[in-house]
Order: C-alpha cells, then sequence, then structure tokens
C-alpha cells in the first residue's frame, strides 16, 4: 500500500520546500543587512561614541583633581582623588558665587524655556489650523527666524534693552530666550499632522470653546512636541554664552557659562582657580545628563511622530 492510500502527504522535495519558503507568495523575513554594512555601521557608531563620550570622561577624572595634578599627571586617569572635598570647594568659594551662579542658570533656562515651549504652541497651532490671509508670510518669516545666528540679533537686543532699561538685569536675558522660532517651526508641522481637524469640528460642535480646546486637547495631542521644544531651549540657554556676556556686568546675574569664563580668566593669578573652573564644568553638565535621561523617550517620540501615515 502506498503512502498516499495511507492518508500520508508525501513529503516534498527540496526545491519544493525551498521555493515555499522564499517564493513570492510565501512568507518573508526581516531583510538582514549584509555583515560588511553591519560591521561598518557599528565601526561609525563606535568612532562617534568616543568622540562624545572621552570629553565627558576626562571632565569626571579632572573634577577629581587638584589644580597641580591637572598639568602634572595623565589627563586620562586618576590621581589622589578627592571628588567630594574639590567639589565642596567649588561650592563655597567666594561665599558660594557658583550656587549663585547655578540658580540663574535654572531660572534663564527652566522660565525662559516653559515660556518658549508654550509661545511655540500656541503660534504652532494657530499657524497649522486657522486659516488667515499671510498665513504663509508669517510662517515664512519664522523660518526666516531659524536661519537668522543668535549672535547676529545680540548687539541690536543690547541697545533695545538699553533704551529700555532693562540691560544688566534678569529679563535682559529672559526675554530673548522665550522666543523660539525653531520651536514654532516645529509645533506647526506636528499639529499639522497630530491634531485631527474632525476632532476640533467635534469639540466646538459640543460647545468648547477655542481656549478650551487648546488647553484640554491640543496641548495634550502635542506633548511629545512641546517636550522636545522644552528640550531643545533648555539646553539652547543653559549653554548659551554670548547672549549673556553681552547684557550682564553684575557676576551676581551670570550664568554657569559665563561666571566660568571669569574664573579661568583670573586663573593665572589664583591657580586654584583652574580646579573649581573644571569641578564646576562637571556639575554644570550633570543637570542635562539628568534632563536627557528622563525626556529622551519622549524626545524621541517627539521627532518621528507623523513621520510615517
Amino acid at each position: 500500500m502506498t503512502l498516499v492510500s495511507e492518508g500520508k502527504a508525501p513529503e516534498p522535495t527540496r526545491g519544493a520546500r525551498v521555493s515555499g519558503a522564499t517564493g513570492a507568495g510565501g512568507p518573508r523575513g526581516p531583510a538582514v543587512p549584509p555583515l560588511r554594512h553591519r560591521v561598518i555601521t557599528a565601526s561609525l557608531l563606535a568612532v562617534a561614541a568616543v568622540y562624545f563620550l572621552v570629553p565627558v570622561y576626562w571632565l569626571v577624572v579632572s573634577a577629581t583633581k587638584s589644580s597641580q595634578d591637572l598639568f602634572g599627571t595623565f589627563g586620562l586617569w586618576f590621581a589622589d582623588p578627592h571628588p567630594l572635598r574639590y567639589l565642596g570647594d567649588v561650592l563655597t568659594y567666594d561665599d558660594g558665587i557658583y550656587l549663585r551662579w547655578f540658580g540663574n542658570s535654572l531660572l534663564y533656562a527652566g522660565v525662559g524655556a516653559v515660556v518658549a515651549t508654550l509661545l511655540s504652541a500656541a503660534a504652532g497651532y494657530g499657524l497649522a489650523k486657522f486659516p488667515f490671509p499671510g498665513r504663509e508670510g508669517v510662517f515664512n518669516l519664522v523660518l526666516a527666524g531659524v536661519l537668522i545666528p543668535g549672535t547676529a540679533l545680540a548687539l541690536p537686543l543690547y541697545l533695545l534693552f538699553s533704551e529700555l532699561g532693562l540691560s544688566n538685569t534678569y529679563w535682559a536675558v529672559l526675554v530673548p530666550s522665550a522666543v523660539s522660532p525653531f520651536g514654532v517651526y516645529l509645533c506647526r508641522i506636528y499639529a499639522a499632522a497630530a491634531v485631527p481637524d474632525s476632532l476640533l469640528e467635534a469639540a466646538r460642535i459640543d460647545g468648547a470653546g477655542e481656549g478650551r480646546i487648546f488647553a484640554g486637547l491640543a496641548l495634550r495631542l502635542m506633548t511629545p512636541a512641546l517636550v522636545t521644544v522644552f528640550l531643545f531651549q533648555f539646553v539652547h540657554i543653559w549653554t548659551n554664552f554670548f547672549l549673556p556676556l553681552v547684557m550682564l556686568s553684575d557676576s551676581g546675574l551670570y550664568p554657569i557659562q559665563l561666571g566660568l569664563t571669569a574664573w579661568q580668566g583670573y586663573a593665572d593669578r589664583q591657580p586654584v582657580l583652574y580646579q573649581y573652573t573644571v569641578g564646576g564644568a562637571f556639575l554644570s553638565v550633570v543637570p542635562l545628563m539628568i534632563l536627557m535621561g528622563v525626556l529622551q523617550r519622549y524626545w524621541r517620540t517627539g521627532l518621528t511622530e507623523g513621520s510615517v501615515k
């Protein structure tokens, strides 16, 4: 009795098995790039990681050294490390002026980033969802603002704030920091893709006002973009050096970046300031590292949302 008569199907040939797994109608797994491409990609990523992480590693190592060890020992390894003592000296030097600079940076970056994010959200949402004459012209002006470097605006801003009597005040740094052309651009693109017009119409039919729709509906849908704008603006203000340099002359108003530069300028006469400058630079990157780690998930989502429909 044959296999067919016994109810057993004949075993497929090798060629049939292969063609069924990889044929036009068969299931296909994800394409795996060739080994050469994966090696090249991994090598490039490794080089980029070394390029970005070595300065951070040097900063961590140098923050544990005295001023003498900074110049007399190997820069990429520890030498008699006392990190807590040296960082404590940074915080207590000159009646704790570094803590004052740290608080100023938190004020400039925190308040400026929050206000810039809310203004960008409102402007981007309005440009995306409310047609009005000249809308594209306004958006083109916003794009022009993205292309203009901040250094080109520092001197005109200083002259303007001097006329208003606001130079050498907190407002001289806070007000310019509250404007983000890139944030407006990103919020408009995101609102157009992530906020459905049908949902807005349904809310209007239910009797919701425009302010309530924006605050209760649009802002929630735009959360990933808002987190992205906040992160970008916070980092930009925290690391900004030229605007405070032009606007401020009172050392009590300095942010961290400007204060550390002032320490470095006096380091030739007070060598201990070399160690304080390095330790202060290490402490200044800690908030950025924490913020990037906490908001990284929202940041990635904000950049990729709406890219694939």
